[in-house]
C-alpha cells in the first residue's frame, strides 16, 4: 500500500548527500524509536551518506535507546532531505529548522489534519509510526539493511505506542512486522526492564494518585496532577504523565483523562478511550492524534472544566447509542 509514496522516499534518500530526521515536542516511545530506527536502518544500508538526527527535547523514558549524536550545522541543512516521523503538524516538530533542507518528507500514522511535506506518506491506521518504518524496510528489503540496533528501537516504539498490542490499530500487519524485528535477535528481558520497571518513588506517586481518581455523571475518568505534586515526587513531566494508564481498566469509564501542569503554566492534557473516539474532542483544545489516544493543551482551570464536561456529553451521547458496551 502506498507504494508510490514509498518508491519516492527511497529515490529521496538515495539522491541525497545528507539525510536530517526529526520528530515531534514531548516525545514518547514511538517518536524516538521511529526516529532513531530509520536513522539506525539508513547509516546501515547507506553508508556513504551522512544521517543526522536533529530534536531540540528528548525522553528519559526511552533514553536507554542511546544518544541522538551530534547536529547538523546550517551548512548541513542546504542540500539535505529532512525527513519528519511520528508528526501530525508543522508546530509540532521538535526542530525549528526542519524546513530549511532542500527537501521534506512526512512520515505519519495521525489523522492528517494539516498536510505537509514535499512527500507525505500517511498510513493513521497503523499502531505506529515505527511499524510504518518496518514496512518500509520490507518493502524494499532487496536494497535496505535492518540491523539489531535499528530493530531494537523500532520495537521500543511499536511496543509502546501498541499498548503491548493491545490498543486500536493492532492488526494481523503489526504482528507480521514485529516478528521481522525479533529476528535481529533483540533482548527483550532488557527492553521490557527498561520499559516496565518503575522507580521507587515513581510506584508510592501512582499509588497516592490512584485513590484521587474522579469520574462524572456519565463515566469520564480524570486526574489532575498540578507542578508542585510533580516537583515533590522527584517526577518529569513525562513520568508524570503516565499516570493516564491508572484508569485504562475501570468498568464504564470508556473516557478517560489525564491532566499535567507543566513548567510554563499550561497543562498537558492525555485523553484516551475505549469504543468512542477523543481525537475531535483534543482538536477543540488545541490539540489532536489518534481516534482513541489524543492529546491536548489548555491554560487555566475554566478550560480543564469545559474539556471535562465536553468528554462527558461526549460519552453520554455515546452510552445511548451503544448500551451494551462497558
Amino acid at each position: 500500500m502506498n507504494e508510490d509514496k514509498k518508491q519516492a522516499i527511497l529515490s529521496a534518500v538515495e539522491s541525497h548527500d545528507t539525510v536530517i530526521i526529526s520528530r515531534h515536542k514531548r516525545p514518547d516511545g514511538d517518536a524516538v524509536g521511529s526516529t532513531m530506527g530509520l536513522a539506525a536502518l539508513l547509516r546501515a544500508s547507506f553508508p556513504e551518506k551522512r544521517v543526522f538526527l536533529d530534536n531540540e527535547d528528548h525522553s528519559e523514558y526511552v533514553a536507554f535507546l542511546g544518544d541522538e549524536g551530534p547536529k547538523p550545522s546550517e551548512e548541513d541543512y542546504k542540500n539535505a532531505l529532512v525527513i519528519v516521523v511520528d508528526t501530525g503538524t508543522l508546530d509540532r516538530i521538535s526542530n525549528p529548522r526542519a524546513v530549511s533542507g532542500d527537501m521534506l518528507v512526512k512520515i505519519d500514522h495521525h489523522i492528517d489534519a494539516k498536510p505537509y511535506g514535499d512527500v507525505s506518506w500517511v498510513e493513521d491506521w497503523r499502531s505506529s509510526a515505527c511499524e510504518m518504518i518496518v514496512d518500509f524496510f520490507k518493502t524494499f528489503e532487496d536494497r535496505l539493511t535492518l540491523d539489531r540496533t535499528a530493530a531494537t528501537a523500532l520495537y521500543a516504539g511499536m511496543v509502546t505506542d501498541s499498548g503491548r498490542f493491545r490498543y486500536d490499530g493492532t492488526g494481523p500487519d503489526t504482528l507480521r512486522l514485529a516478528a521481522v524485528l525479533l529476528e535481529r535477535n533483540i533482548d527483550l528481558d532488557r527492553l521490557y526492564a527498561h520499559l516496565y520497571i518503575d522507580d521507587y518513588n515513581v510506584t508510592i506517586f501512582n499509588a497516592k494518585l490512584t485513590e484521587q481518581i474522579q469520574r462524572t455523571e456519565h463515566g469520564v475518568a480524570w486526574l489532575y496532577v498540578d507542578r508542585a505534586t510533580r516537583i515533590e515526587s522527584g517526577l518529569s513531566l513525562e513520568e508524570a504523565s503516565n499516570v493516564v494508564s491508572l484508569m485504562d481498566s475501570i468498568r464504564g469509564s470508556l473516557i478517560w483523562l489525564a491532566f499535567i501542569e507543566n513548567d510554563d503554566d499550561s497543562i498537558r492534557v492525555r485523553l484516551r478511550s475505549r469504543f468512542t473516539e477523543v481525537e475531535s474532542l483534543a482538536r477543540n483544545y488545541h490539540g489532536g492524534g489518534h481516534a482513541q489516544a489524543s492529546g491536548a493543551t489548555v491554560y487555566s482551570e475554566e478550560e480543564v472544566r469545559a474539556l471535562i464536561a465536553d468528554a462527558d456529553l461526549m460519552l453520554k451521547t455515546y452510552k445511548q447509542s451503544h448500551p451494551e458496551d462497558f
